[in-house]
């Protein structure tokens, strides 16, 4: 059952008790990246293997998730700023534990490529964060395949 999480702002990416922060330099140009990101939602699912549904809601300002294992969010984006840096907030998740959760996507110029950063900013429950810890090489793992992957599709490799 989908519960409200608190409704955070972006500068909880600093302030978060848990933040889990992964970067990769991809060949793609963050204008690329950046449109993948936020202007291709259902796009997402072509990339990120854990998502297994994505569609923007409310005009762009909103975000509806799946993933794999079926947990469901709903999200409003608080940051998009092309080509720099696309955050979304979660605002009900089905996520047992979760009080408040903001993933930041920064995008800088590498060369004629892209640095990728996934900030995963949480609170929760004990049990959550200390879950999330656990989670640390599983997400890392995600994320560097997510970011492979959407490289590839960029490229059209």
């Amino acid at each position: 059952m989908a519960r409200r999480l608190r409704p955070v702002e972006i500068d909880f990416v600093g302030a978060a008790p848990v933040r889990l922060v992964f970067a990769r330099n991809i060949a793609a140009p963050p204008e690329q990246v950046f449109r993948a990101l936020a202007e291709d939602v259902p796009g997402w699912t072509q990339w990120f293997s854990a998502v297994t549904s994505a569609r923007a809601t409310d005009g762009g300002a909103g975000r509806e998730i799946r993933l794999r294992g079926g947990t469901r969010f709903t999200e409003t984006v608080l940051v998009a700023k092309a080509p720099e840096v696309y955050a979304y907030r979660v605002d009900t998740a089905d996520a047992p534990g979760a009080r408040a959760l903001v993933e930041e996507w920064r995008l800088a110029p590498h060369g004629t490529g892209t640095r990728v950063r996934w900030t995963f900013a949480a609170d929760g429950t004990a049990p959550f964060r200390f879950v999330l810890t656990l989670a640390r090489p599983g997400l890392k793992r995600a994320f560097r395949d997510a970011v492979t992957s959407l490289d590839r599709r960029l490229s059209g490799r």
